[in-house]
């Protein structure tokens, strides 16, 4: 099973303004809410694939009921951790002439959570992947990625580190099995600015060398690149296409990777799967779906997705 750890999820409401005049009444010509998160947007895209998976994390207050309740509507098994207090966030994105954000904070999580949370994911067994993504708010501790990694050691259980600065710095000497950090968050860490392919692949074998095993760098419209383990690296461009979206196209591209690796593909085939996710998201107004990933992987590689599921998911 995969299971998808979103720390802080949110409900994303999107408000569509003609212009936006500060200090004055302003009339919306529409309005969107998208369950939210990282974690949760892998799951979301993997869903669209037809492979199933389990949300983790912690929600609160009538807001955390209708991100759970909104995920289950559209087919999501979830497992939060539910707080007896505060509220999940709510980010509002004003999209008019110019792209206003304001993001929510959300709930404090007890340590008391944070050991419920801990003994959750302590269930989990071989052949399970877990995908741990997104920031780690600052109520939680920047330790709580490296304390669920270190609870799993020797349960056989793929981990997935989707995050950036401390909290990933402090994974590393772990060894999770993959690490998907952008080109920016790979250049902060190393502290080395790369911007060519070869530079790239130097910043990502330094990862490996403080201790990841395979590390999987979104590149934004330029693709993707993968650095196995055994030193194997691989190279993909992205699909072309009028991008509209950028949230949430690294979270699909990880979904789309770690789908084409389930189905059994090669690592090639699976990198091109998660661009052709990653670039289906950016060409949409919401998250990509399997037909439109499925147009991208065909127009752009000349690939078909597999019909059937062909091997189990301790591929990775």
């Amino acid at each position: 099973m995969i299971y998808t750890l979103t720390l802080n999820p949110a409900l994303d409401y999107l408000v569509n303004l003609e212009s936006l005049t500060p200090g004055s009444t302003n009339r919306s010509l529409g309005e969107t809410i998208i369950w939210g998160g990282k974690g949760i947007n892998v799951s979301r895209v993997l869903f669209n694939l037809g492979f199933d998976s389990v949300t983790l994390g912690f929600i609160a207050g009538f807001t955390g009921e209708a991100l759970k309740k909104g995920l289950l509507a559209l087919g999501l098994r979830t497992d939060f951790i539910e707080l007896e207090e505060g509220l999940t966030r709510i980010n509002v994105k004003v999209k008019a002439k110019e792209e206003t954000e304001i993001n929510g904070s959300g709930p404090l999580v007890s340590g008391e959570a944070v050991l419920a949370l801990m003994a959750k994911v302590a269930l989990l067994n071989k052949g399970d992947i877990l995908v741990m993504a997104g920031n780690v708010p600052p109520n939680v501790g920047q330790d709580i990625y490296e304390r669920l990694l270190v609870s799993l050691a020797g349960h056989g259980v793929k981990v997935v580190i989707d995050t950036s600065g401390p909290a990933l710095k402090r994974v590393l000497r772990h060894h999770p099995t993959l690490v998907k950090p952008n080109v920016n968050e790979l250049n902060e860490i190393c502290e080395r600015d790369a911007r060519t392919d070869g530079q790239i692949v130097e910043n990502a074998k330094k990862l490996q060398e403080m201790g990841a095993r395979d590390v999987l760098v979104s590149m934004a419209g330029a693709g993707a690149l993968l650095v196995l383990s055994g030193g194997q690296t691989h190279r993909v461009k992205s699909p072309k296409g009028e991008v509209k979206n950028s949230a949430g196209a690294g979270d699909s591209l990880l979904a789309g990777f770690l789908a084409g690796l389930t189905w059994g593909l090669p690592h090639e085939e699976a990198l091109a799967l998660g661009a052709s996710a990653g670039s289906a998201t950016a060409f949409s107004p919401g998250l990509a779906t399997r037909e439109a990933i499925e147009s991208l992987y065909k127009e752009t590689y000349g690939l078909a997705l597999p019909i059937e599921l062909s091997k189990p998911l301790d591929l990775l």
